[in-house]
């Protein structure tokens, strides 16, 4: 009787080893929508390139918490209106461990109200103040715009414009009728306010717009002395092609002109980017050399030449992955996949990546802003060389990054 008692246990014992050994083997699935298609399909590829290395990366080193990373993802085709069904998909249906937005400002703000209603951690990719309204305290932002990003976004913008001689007194202000086109606005007028600068213009276009020769027109018609745009990559393209075409005369041209850090875009553009003054995050040049970069940027632009993406990868692929690390250091400092105890962990560390240093604030901003901007200069054509060269890409703001001269006005830049 003895023995069949320790021979049931040792079994029961055998039994409850496998189960647990099969649970643990289990993946843990990260769920996301990513612009795959459509017009912002450019960067969103270089994101979801970025997190497929780090995916292999933390698989290679066996897993997060002993499992290996699994990613569900859908082709949100850069329309917003599909991401609401994916993330209640993914979560309910496909139910995914946890989430990370899409890319961009217009696809992360209706993911937002999505996560709220589960209680999900949700990193949020390259989205400006996507969570001023929301005030979740579980979004956390992959965007260095630092705690009132509605203030810092245009910071370097205007303060270069105080370098103008002579000094600007008006300004126009163009941008896309979309989440993040009416977030670079905003910031816009608050800075024109401060210095004391009349708004001669102040219009959006529709978000199908596409002939920009009718803007370009009306903003030469009040001969502003600044012109400050926020746009999506096709829209950035029309309005730089326009203002070639048309000539415009300004003293400072340039803002939020998201796609015209996407390689890709220059290289279409060519020397019509000349003189245009355009934020971003991150640049190649030392300032920026955080530990694993290299390594992370050469894999990518490895696999882009196989695969037809952006050839350099520059900003989207640091911190499409820097992203991921946050999440991978959030789960293995917090012991687990509990997403209270990940949303604390998140607001109370700070976070090493590949794109650098990252500390969350209270409505998940960042803690200190870290934007730059950058002007292109003597480009000569379309071709890769020109745009490999970092003496064509100058960081002009801030000051302490500068890596040469802004050039102005932009009619003497552009030539």
């Amino acid at each position: 009787m003895l023995g069949r008692f320790l021979r049931l246990a040792a079994m029961s014992l055998a039994l409850s080893w496998l189960c647990t050994a099969a649970m643990a083997a289990d993946p843990i699935k990260i769920g996301f929508s990513m612009a795959m298609t459509g017009g912002l399909a450019p960067n969103g590829k270089q994101v979801a390139a970025a997190m497929d290395i780090w995916r292999d990366d933390v698989n290679a080193k066996g897993g997060l918490l002993g499992r290996p990373v699994q990613f569900v993802f859908y082709d949100d085709q850069s329309n917003p209106s599909n991401v609401p069904a994916i993330y209640t998909k993914l979560i309910e249906i496909d139910k995914v461990d946890l989430i990370v937005s899409p890319y961009a400002t217009n696809m992360v703000v209706p993911t937002i109200p999505i996560a709220m209603q589960h209680n999900m951690v949700l990193i949020g990719q390259f989205a400006l103040a996507a969570n001023a309204e929301f005030k979740y305290p579980r979004y956390f932002a992959i965007m260095p715009t630092g705690p009132d990003p509605k203030q810092s976004i245009a910071d370097g913008f205007f303060d270069l414009a105080k370098q103008l001689d002579p000094a600007p007194k008006t300004v126009a202000i163009t941008y896309g009728d979309a989440e993040f086109a009416k977030a670079m606005a905003d910031s816009a007028r608050l800075h024109a306010q401060k210095m004391g600068l009349k708004i001669v213009y102040d219009r959006s276009y529709p978000p199908t717009n596409t002939d920009y020769t009718p803007v370009v027109r009306a903003i030469q018609a009040v001969n502003p002395d600044i012109v400050f745009v926020g746009s999506y990559p096709v829209d950035s393209v029309g309005l730089v092609r326009a203002a070639n075409e048309l000539g415009l005369q300004t003293q400072m041209f340039g803002g939020g002109m998201a796609g015209l850090v996407t390689t890709s875009i220059e290289m279409q553009l060519g020397k019509l980017v000349n003189g245009l003054v355009v934020m971003g995050f991150w640049a190649p040049v030392p300032a920026f050399d955080f530990p694993g970069i290299k390594e992370v940027m050469s894999r990518y632009q490895a696999r882009a030449a196989k695969e037809g993406l952006d050839p350099l990868g520059n900003l989207y692929v640091p911190f499409g992955y820097a992203g991921m690390q946050v999440l991978e250091q959030a789960v293995i400092g917090s012991g687990g996949l509990d997403q209270g105890k990940l949303a604390d962990y998140l607001h109370n560390h700070t976070f090493k990546t590949v794109a650098g240093d990252m500390k969350f604030g209270p409505e998940g901003e960042w803690l200190k802003p870290g934007i730059i901007y950058t002007q292109f200069q003597h480009i000569a054509n379309g071709d890769l060389e020109q745009f490999k060269d970092p003496k064509k890409q100058i960081i002009v703001w801030p000051p302490e990054l500068k890596s040469g001269d802004f050039i102005h006005p932009y009619v003497d830049a552009a030539k």
